[in-house]
């Protein structure tokens, strides 16, 4: 028996099949299980490179980044430890402590995975 996912819409666990459809009964919410496979590979965090970023990982910046409001810049190539993956905010989805310049959030498509 296989079971069925929870509804994305309201979490109800009474979720039923119906030719290829995932139907909830408790907010009529329909659904694909495609499209469900689809948002949880778009909800991957993935780096400029394309490999998929998690928690505590440690990245480089790819290139110069100007700090709105200052006129320091973030050099290309600084390694930034332990990143935090966060619900994206205007786009920056990673929390990070970057050396000399303190706690910022970054857009991963500025970043590549290191080791």
């Amino acid at each position: 028996m296989t079971t069925l996912p929870n509804c994305p819409n309201c979490n109800s666990e009474y979720t039923y099949e119906d030719s290829g459809l995932l139907i909830c009964p408790m907010c009529a919410h329909e659904w694909t299980k495609a499209s469900e496979l689809e948002e949880q590979a778009a909800a991957l965090v993935k780096d400029v490179n394309g490999n998929v970023l998690n928690d505590g990982d440690n990245v480089a910046i790819v290139k110069d980044l100007k700090i709105k409001g200052s006129s320091n810049v973030i050099k290309q190539g600084t390694k930034v430890k332990g990143i935090r993956i966060v619900d994206p905010e205007d786009g920056h989805d990673l929390d990070c402590k970057v050396p000399g310049f303190g706690k910022m959030a970054l857009k991963s498509s500025v970043v590549k995975k290191i080791d």
